[in-house]
C-alpha cells in the first residue's frame, strides 16, 4: 500500500518536472512589461529576462531608477516612469507598451510594484496610510492589468502578479495583508474569466526578502512614527512596553529577510517562460516550510503558533 503511495507521487512530480521544463518558443520576440523596476524584484527581473534576450519594457516610478538600470542592461531594455496611483499614468504607459508592441502584442504583464510601510497594527495606522497602501497594492494593480489587458489577450499571453505569502495566512500588517489577499482573489477570478482566451494567470508568493521595501532603518522609522501618531487612548491601551515589544519583533524579522532575490525571481521568469507556467508560486523556504504548511492548520492553532511570542497589551483582559 505505502509503497504503491510513494510510486504514486514521485511519479506524478516526475510527470510535473518534465511539463515544466517546456520552454516557450521565440522568446526573443516577446515583450514584458514589469512594474516597479527601480529595485528589488522588479529590478532583477529586468535585468534577468533581459539576458535572456526578451524584450523588457521596465516602469520606474523615478527617472533616476529608470536611468540606473538601463546602464545595467543591453540596448533591448526600454524603460518609463510609471505611476499606478495615477490614472493618467497608467494610461501614458499603456499606450506607450501599445506603439512598442504593435500588433504582436504584450506577451507578459507583470504586477510587481508595491508597498508594505509603514508595518503597524491596524489600530495604530491612520486611514490615510491605509488608503495608500491600498491605492498601490491593490487597487494600482486592478487599473493597470485591465488597461493591458486587451493588448495581453492580443499576444495569448502571460500576467504574474505579485502577492506575499501574507496572501496566503494573514500575521502582522494588517492592511498590507489586506491588500495581497485582495490580490489572490483577483488573479483567480481573473484567471477563470480568460481561461478561453489563452490567457495564463500566476501569483507568485514571496516570503521575508530584503528588499527596498523591507529597508531596516525605514521600516523601524516607520513603526515609531505610527506609534508617535497614535491617539492617547490607544497608546494607553497598549502601552510602551507592548511597544517595545512589537518593535523588538518586527526588527528580529527584518533581519532575518533572505538576501537570495532570485529565489523570486526565478519563479517570475518560470511563470513567463514555461510553457505550463503555475497557478501559484511560494518562493522562499520560510513560505515553503513554515507559512503554507501553517495556513492549513486549524485556525486557533494557527493563531497560538502566530501569537505565542507576542506581548500583553497593558489593558489586556
Amino acid at each position: 500500500m505505502w509503497l504503491y503511495l510513494v510510486a504514486f507521487v514521485g511519479l506524478y512530480y516526475l510527470l510535473r518536472w518534465y511539463r515544466e521544463r517546456q520552454v516557450v518558443s521565440h522568446l526573443r520576440d516577446k515583450y514584458v512589461f514589469i512594474t516597479g523596476c527601480d529595485s528589488g524584484f522588479g529590478n532583477l527581473l529586468a535585468r534577468q529576462l533581459d539576458a535572456r534576450g526578451l524584450r523588457v519594457l521596465a516602469a520606474c516610478l523615478t527617472e533616476k531608477g529608470a536611468e540606473q538600470l538601463r546602464r545595467q542592461t543591453s540596448d533591448r531594455l526600454e524603460t518609463v516612469t510609471l505611476d499606478i496611483t495615477k490614472m493618467e499614468s497608467i494610461a501614458a504607459a499603456t499606450q506607450w507598451v501599445k506603439e512598442h508592441v504593435g500588433d504582436r502584442g504584450l506577451w507578459g504583464l507583470v504586477n510587481n510594484a508595491g508597498i508594505i510601510k509603514p508595518v503597524s497594527l491596524c489600530e495604530w495606522l491612520s486611514i490615510d496610510d491605509s488608503m495608500d497602501i491600498l491605492k498601490v497594492n491593490l487597487i494600482g494593480v486592478i487599473q493597470v492589468t485591465l488597461s493591458m489587458l486587451p493588448l495581453v489577450r492580443r499576444a495569448r499571453g502571460r500576467i504574474v502578479n505579485v502577492s506575499s505569502i501574507l496572501g496566503r495566512i494573514a500575521s502582522f500588517a494588517g492592511v498590507y495583508c489586506v491588500s495581497k489577499f485582495g490580490i489572490e482573489a483577483f488573479s483567480d477570478i481573473l484567471r477563470r474569466e480568460l481561461r478561453h482566451f489563452g490567457v495564463k494567470i500566476s501569483i507568485v508568493e514571496p516570503g521575508y526578502f530584503r528588499t527596498g521595501m523591507t529597508n531596516l532603518t525605514q521600516s523601524l522609522e516607520g513603526v515609531k512614527q505610527c506609534w508617535e501618531k497614535a491617539p492617547k487612548h490607544i497608546k494607553e491601551t497598549y502601552g510602551q512596553q507592548y511597544f517595545d515589544a512589537f518593535y523588538n519583533i518586527i526588527k528580529e524579522g527584518l533581519l532575518s529577510c533572505s538576501t537570495n532575490l532570485n529565489l523570486v525571481t526565478d519563479c517570475m521568469e518560470h511563470a513567463l517562460t514555461s510553457v505550463h507556467p503555475r497557478t501559484r508560486y511560494s518562493a522562499g523556504w520560510d513560505a515553503k516550510f513554515f507559512f503554507i504548511p501553517l495556513s492549513y492548520l486549524p485556525t486557533s492553532l494557527a493563531d497560538y503558533i502566530l501569537m505565542r511570542s507576542w506581548p500583553k497589551p497593558a489593558q489586556a483582559v
